[in-house]
């Protein structure tokens, strides 16, 4: 077997060159991760040259080099932000411990299925997202697409080695199981229900990086806060790419918005749709879709899994040491929201607030979400119109309100109802994505845009929008 040069292919700070039993074991996981990237990864421009950010370092002038580079050539790094030297557990049962530098043998298993979960998420999306290439707006948004696409990839080879480094044979084989499963392959799924679902064009897009990534923020800022080290320097330094994709999501539905509403006013209208735009009630309904599959992320809103998961020091609470309380939660009670079928309304109950961490999550969460809702409503005034959150209970696969008939506004209503109504007016309709597919045409012209989202404000590390982001 061919020896790979890791000083140059894959650049890291963890001593792959030095460390010959992790070396062999991803000198047979990485033509595997190639092969894979080259049959489930970008459809086509693979053998293009596109500008993208790499990481070389983990210091403030080696974590985002730009440069052409071809897709297969990217060099895939693995980083550990920088230690931070005596640095204690800050949750949990054993508070002001010394963290671990290696897997406590009694937590073996629950953190390795944590590394699992999280990394199982980073080739789906890859997966999921492989045709839009074909249809891109912008050379702009192609080589923004790619760059998340690659930074992706990148996270899961963070992943598979802490796997690899620190899991031993039951680590290498669920790092080749982390190829095997395909994104809504009807016999090896994804683990988690959104990464299943199909990601059909670009405004779907948009919505997912800006709601489901904005999932993987909070996952990954949850597990920087881990007693384990290693995962919580992996993630620290994830987390600075992340950013990326969530940016992609946030600016990208708000220049559809933008374009929304010039389209209005220049042709005096609400129904923009025959101007080659996309209507405001249209950007509703995948809102609600996306919006409420990626809540389901989150899990139940009581788990006995994330009590125990805290109380260890597997996993902590977004930004945990900015709380003000003892981290630890003992004896202390929070209020959930649950469906009272006796009354059919929607209420809440308290429930120890160990048990209830998912729900804090979401909760954080959803006040992030609103935040960039509330961006895109400033340009939405002027037209008198404004999007909206959906009620938490509404179009839930997961928790107390799974299954349940609850509409965007939180009624709960009649079975009847809430089918007709998720037909017609709250998710995206065969009419809409029959309008959106239509809009999807390839733009390839150097800073030209589609007819139905408007320029970003600015180009990519300071180039012009007509930059040849992508050079065909």
């Amino acid at each position: 077997m061919t020896t790979v040069d890791y000083d140059t292919l894959i650049p890291n700070n963890v001593d792959l060159a030095g460390d010959r039993r992790l070396r062999r074991a991803l000198e047979s996981w990485h033509p595997r991760f190639i092969e894979w990237w080259k049959d489930l990864g970008p459809v086509a421009f693979q053998e293009d040259d596109v500008y993208l950010r790499t990481a070389i370092s983990v210091e403030q002038d080696g974590w985002a080099n730009f440069d052409y580079v071809k897709m297969p050539d990217y060099r895939w790094g693995i980083f550990l932000a920088n230690q931070v030297p005596g640095r204690t557990i800050g949750f949990g049962d054993r508070r002001g411990d010394p963290v671990w530098q290696e897997v406590p043998g009694e937590h073996r298993s629950d953190l390795r299925r944590l590394i699992v979960v999280q990394g199982d998420t980073e080739p789906a999306s890859v997966e999921q997202q492989r045709h839009l290439c074909l249809t891109a707006p912008s050379l702009y948004d192609l080589r923004n697409l790619f760059q998340v696409n690659v930074e992706e990839a990148r996270h899961l080879w963070a992943m598979v080695y802490l796997l690899h480094r620190y899991f031993g044979r039951e680590g290498r084989e669920e790092a080749d199981e982390l190829l095997l499963r395909n994104s809504g392959d009807p016999d090896k799924p994804r683990i988690l229900g959104a990464f299943n679902e199909p990601t059909p064009d670009w405004l779907s897009l948009f919505f997912f990086t800006y709601f489901t990534d904005r999932d993987g923020k909070y996952q990954l800022a949850s597990l920087k806060e881990s007693a384990f080290d290693p995962l919580s320097r992996t993630c620290s330094f994830m987390l600075k790419e992340e950013a990326h994709h969530m940016f992609v999501g946030a600016t990208g539905v708000g220049r559809v918005v933008q374009r929304t509403v010039e389209l209005m006013k220049a042709h005096d209208t609400e129904d923009v749709a025959p101007h080659g735009g996309v209507n405001v009630d249209t950007l509703q309904r995948y809102l609600n879709f996306h919006y409420s599959v990626s809540l389901d992320l989150f899990g139940a809103e009581t788990s006995t899994n994330a009590a125990n998961y805290f109380a260890a020091g597997l996993k902590g609470r977004f930004a945990e040491d900015q709380r003000e309380d003892d981290h630890q939660l003992k004896g202390d009670v929070r209020a959930v929201p649950a469906l009272d079928e006796a009354t059919g309304t929607i209420t809440s109950r308290d429930v120890a607030s160990l048990s209830a961490l998912n729900e804090t999550m979401r909760e954080d969460y959803t006040a992030d979400c609103r935040k960039g809702v509330e961006r895109w409503n400033r340009a939405l005034v002027d037209v008198g119109l404004a999007l909206t959150l959906p009620h938490p209970a509404f179009h839930r696969g997961v928790g107390a309100f799974r299954d349940q008939p609850v509409t965007p506004d939180g009624r709960l209503v009649t079975r009847a109802e809430h089918e007709q109504g998720q037909r017609e007016a709250w998710l995206p309709t065969e009419a809409d994505k029959a309008h959106v597919h239509a809009l999807m045409q390839a733009v390839d012209e150097p800073g030209r845009m589609a007819s139905w989202v408007a320029p970003p404000a600015t180009g990519v590390h300071s180039k012009p929008l007509d930059f040849e982001y992508v050079r065909r």
